[in-house]
């Protein structure tokens, strides 16, 4: 009876692991502000635009498809939201990029199926201010990596390059 229940405890917590962090919505608005209005949108790219994307983000895209939020007060823009969801090591996490005016504001990863004890901190997430989205971030180079978390820092990094060059090639004009 005990090796049943231990077996069904570990089953169980294989997937209490994948956790929710925070919803999309509640993160703009913290970001934008609470009176923010917020709409999402779903980007399917086209074949050119992919492949824009990818070159300038020099990274590999896993998908054509984004969700993109966009905050307003009134007709002011006040920024917008890219969601990219990156595979760490065998599971996935998903970070939302604040963006205004070609500017970094922040991230707030929005969910993480690996441990948590892989999850990078927020000391951690706070260097990812007031960058231009011109600029390629590199791990180790523009961004330290996390001791005993290195293959998230890296995926935070790459997506950071994913969300630039989608905000460049989509969103920069508007």
């Amino acid at each position: 009876m005990q090796k049943l229940l231990l077996l069904l405890f570990l089953l169980l917590g294989v997937n209490l692991s994948a956790q929710l962090l925070v919803s999309p919505i509640e993160a703009m608005q913290e970001q934008y502000g609470a009176n923010a209005v917020v709409t999402k949108k779903n980007i399917l790219l086209p074949k050119s635009k992919y492949t824009a994307v990818q070159k300038s983000a020099k990274a590999k895209l896993d998908t054509k498809i984004y969700r993109i939020y966009t905050a307003k007060k009134g007709n002011t823009l006040l920024g917008y939201g890219i969601l990219i969801n990156r595979k760490v090591r065998s599971k996935n996490a998903v970070t939302l990029y604040f963006i205004r005016d070609a500017k970094l504001l922040g991230i707030e990863i929005i969910a993480f199926n690996e441990p948590i004890e892989y999850l990078p901190t927020k000391k951690w997430s706070e260097q990812f201010r007031e960058i231009e989205t011109d600029k390629l971030l590199q791990i180790n180079r523009d961004i330290p990596s996390v001791s005993g978390a290195t293959l998230s820092a890296r995926s935070v990094t790459d997506g950071s390059r994913i969300a630039f060059a989608l905000y460049n090639e989509l969103l920069k004009e508007k």
